[in-house]
């Protein structure tokens, strides 16, 4: 061990004799806790309940015949991921990233049990996303003016792919459990609730009377409402200013719902960062001849979100663990599916194993998106 080791454990961990007995008892507790874990873990859990109802936890009942579109979907937008990850943060920085990934896929090659075709879609997949890294790293400026279109194209043929229609099988929404409603719902809601939100931080900022006065009321009529309330009231009261013709899906109501909490938060978010940007630089730029459309596009706007992308963000992360109250209107989403695989007679009891996969699919995506956010903010402060 080097002196600058040492130097650094008796400065932070032994420096008196009360931090060295706290850092003694610390250790200890540590230990005891994790080889707890560890007993349990290899010893008395039973992760059968995993093994067998792994393509439950994923795509739920959507048809076993169809999973050939799952895994399409999976591709479409891994490599979308990658090509726009390859355009923002370049080859260079994505070293970190590609080996994690990498990493991850080898151990979901190695562990889980899957069949011989879903470890060659695995590998595919993994193939699709080092070319995509490599391909926005290199093509960053051809790229760039088109992402916008690709994701909004990808989206309409991801949305095609799980539905049908068009040429393909049906499949009903009752049948999209499990993961894949979870991120269909969270995808969906984000993509229109920014929107939302930064019209409605526009609104309540506006020097036109009923705008304002409309955009204040709704921000805080629906934040001063729980998410279930609202999930209920889209389920129930919606169908209600419909005539009787039109019969929203579940799914549909739900996103609505999600959609309408969300761009309330959304929009106070984005309201902070309004209130950062300097009020010279609009009455500089309305000197310039600019008029206020293109003062709020060009100077306003990308200074306000660049300020508060950790808050974005945050809220976006919110938003995709609040899609596991859904369950509680009747869709089997991940936390949903989760409760019929503990009413098997076989796997009673077995909650520890359950909620420790689906948190930890949970934290995967969650932390994905953090660690997103936190390259994105040192790419823009450059």
């Amino acid at each position: 061990m080097t002196n600058d080791k040492l130097t650094w454990l008796h400065k932070n961990l032994f420096s008196t004799w009360y931090n060295s007995l706290l850092t003694v008892v610390c250790f200890v507790l540590l230990f005891w806790v994790v080889r707890g874990i560890l007993t349990w873990a290899t010893a008395k859990a039973q992760w059968a309940v995993i093994q067998v109802n792994l393509p439950l936890f994923l795509v739920g009942r959507f048809p076993r015949s169809l999973y050939w579109r799952t895994w399409i979907v999976l591709a479409i937008a891994s490599t979308l991921g990658a090509i726009t990850a390859g355009v923002f943060f370049g080859k260079q920085q994505l070293i970190k990233p590609t080996i994690a990934v990498f990493a991850f896929i080898t151990g979901v090659l190695l562990f889980l049990p899957l069949d011989f075709t879903s470890r060659l879609w695995l590998l595919l997949i993994a193939v699709l996303l080092f070319a995509g890294f490599w391909i926005g790293g290199k093509f960053t400026n051809v790229l760039t003016p088109w992402l916008s279109l690709l994701w909004l194209l990808s989206f309409s043929v991801i949305l095609w792919l799980i539905g049908g229609g068009f040429g393909l099988q049906s499949v009903s929404t009752n049948l999209w459990n499990g993961l894949l409603l979870t991120l269909v719902m969270a995808a969906i809601s984000i993509v229109l609730s920014f929107p939302i939100g930064v019209l409605l931080a526009l609104g309540r900022t506006s020097n036109l009377p009923v705008v304002r006065w409309f955009s204040i009321l709704y921000i805080e009529i629906v934040r001063g409402v729980p998410l279930i309330g609202i999930l209920f009231l889209a389920q129930v009261m919606l169908p209600l200013f419909l005539s009787a013709d039109v019969r929203l899906d579940r799914v549909l109501r739900a996103i609505a719902g999600l959609v309408l909490f969300s761009a309330a938060y959304m929009a106070e978010n984005v309201r902070g960062g309004l209130q950062s940007v300097p009020r010279g630089q609009i009455e500089a730029a309305k000197a310039l001849g600019l008029n206020t459309v293109l003062v709020v596009l060009l100077i306003v706007l990308p200074q306000a979100l660049r300020t508060v992308i950790p808050a974005i963000v945050g809220q976006f992360i919110g938003l995709f663990k609040d899609t596991s109250l859904l369950s509680l209107v009747g869709l089997v989403e991940l936390t949903g599916i989760a409760r019929s695989i503990l009413a098997q007679p076989q796997f009673l009891g077995r909650y520890a194993e359950v909620y420790l996969f689906i948190g930890f699919i949970y934290w995967i995506f969650c932390y994905s998106m953090s660690l997103a956010s936190r390259h994105l903010e040192k790419q823009l402060n450059q």
